[in-house]
């Protein structure tokens, strides 16, 4: 009996150091983790949204906006120039429908409703397929697209409103077409009339 109650002891005791050391590194890390996933934001919307100066809050109400096919809006901000204008947005959206779950996205779109760009933040994609979402060959076919939704094709884009699917990536390709289209849907349906109906 003096053993069990003894290993207890010692597994307690080995239980709460390592919490305390977990707890510890967890708040040593935290504001660097925090720094880069900021950095790393900023770097996203300068590269889907390059004549903006700055990215504020969104002063749109779009609470009662509904996403469609899963979708989550995860932030909405305002890209603004040098002089403070309004200029469009950016936009965080994540789709769980990716081929190996979630894919996040941030996306530009200008006043006007133009989609100025898409970038990949992360993703869990198969690579040498799926993963070729996070390369300028594919990312690139967002920008300067001015419809108020897109649709893929597997072989050649015919209209301005298509882009080239990703070879052997349908699901990867469907998923951020998908999140693409709610962030343009909520643009032009709250952002660009000042709030959500």
């Amino acid at each position: 009996m003096k053993q069990i109650v003894r290993n207890t002891l010692i597994l307690l005791a080995i239980t709460l150091l390592a919490g305390l050391v977990l707890a510890c590194v967890r708040d040593i890390t935290k504001e660097p983790i925090a720094a880069a996933q900021e950095k790393a934001k900023q770097e996203a919307y300068q590269t889907v949204f390059g004549d903006a100066e700055s990215y504020r809050e969104c002063e749109t109400d779009i609470s009662s906006f509904e996403p469609a096919d899963g979708v989550t809006v995860d932030e909405v901000r305002e890209a603004a120039g040098a002089d403070g204008e309004l200029l469009g947005w950016v936009m965080t959206l994540t789709t769980p429908k990716g081929y190996g779950g979630d894919v996040r996205i941030v996306i530009g779109v200008t006043q006007k409703g133009t989609l100025t760009g898409m970038t990949v933040i992360e993703m869990s994609e198969t690579p040498g397929l799926g993963a070729k979402c996070t390369g300028s060959d594919f990312q690139s076919q967002f920008s300067d697209i001015t419809a108020r939704s897109i649709s893929f094709v597997k072989r050649g884009k015919a209209a301005d409103d298509q882009v080239d699917a990703i070879s052997g990536a349908t699901y990867t390709t469907s998923a951020i077409v998908q999140a693409v289209n709610v962030g343009l849907s909520l643009a032009h349906d709250c952002l660009m009339t000042g709030g959500a109906a």
